[in-house]
């Protein structure tokens, strides 16, 4: 079996090519020590890879922005292809790379809805293709935030959660708590729910520990922009 590490924006994934069968929840959650999710490599053509995406604790993500921009890049560097189609079950990301390392990708769409609230705290629910919750408030505070949402019963699927502070029009800051992870260093699709749940259409920059997501919202649908590199 076949793997490799890479990360984008500190958010890290193991790549793996497996022999002889499918993984299950065991061998993944085996496979994704140390990380933040396996990336399983169903099928690929020059320009396409199919992908399922394992979270540490065995249970299966509809989406990662920063997981399939990974796998976009890890497939250009086999093929040299610049534009690569990463699917997930019924998405597909199309995903552009330039000659800085940049990678586009065109998430979809995205739905925003009116804000609620849980045992005091007040969220706006999002779906990027996955669920999550957005608190406007001081990031610093995901740590308490985050596992209470994640968990609770309005989210029978659980969800991801972000605590984010706009610090302009057009820029925001968040700290991120992934369903079956925790906290990471950042997250692709939390981005562009932050930069939703914040701004509506526009340019939005999101400063995570780990590093910025460039997010442009058109009509409901967003556009990612950032970068992904093998570290391992």
């Amino acid at each position: 079996m076949r793997s490799s590490t890479w990360h984008a924006l500190g958010n890290t994934y193991r790549i793996v090519e497996p022999e002889g069968g499918r993984l299950d929840a065991s061998r993944a959650t085996a496979l994704a020590a140390g990380t933040d999710g396996v990336l399983e490599i169903l099928a690929t053509t020059p320009s396409s890879v199919d992908i399922v995406i394992w979270n540490p604790d065995g249970s299966v993500a509809e989406l990662s922005g920063n997981g399939t921009r990974i796998a976009a890049a890890w497939l250009a560097a086999q093929t040299g292809s610049r534009h690569v189609t990463v699917t997930v079950g019924d998405r597909a990301v199309e995903s552009t790379l330039d000659e800085n390392g940049m990678i586009e990708q065109l998430i979809g769409l995205v739905q925003v809805g009116p804000p609620e609230t849980i045992d005091d705290v007040t969220f706006v629910p999002v779906s990027v293709g996955n669920p999550h919750a957005v608190v406007l408030g001081d990031p610093s505070l995901i740590g308490a935030i985050g596992p209470k949402l994640e968990t609770h019963a309005r989210f029978p699927e659980r969800t991801n959660v972000q605590v984010a502070r706009v610090d302009a029009a057009g820029e925001v800051t968040a700290r991120v708590w992934e369903r079956g992870v925790g906290e990471t260093l950042s997250s692709g699709t939390s981005a562009v729910a932050v930069a939703a749940a914040t701004h509506g259409d526009g340019v939005v920059i999101v400063h995570f520990p780990g590093g910025d997501l460039r997010v442009r919202l058109v009509d409901g649908r967003a556009t990612l922009y950032g970068t992904a590199e093998r570290i391992g």
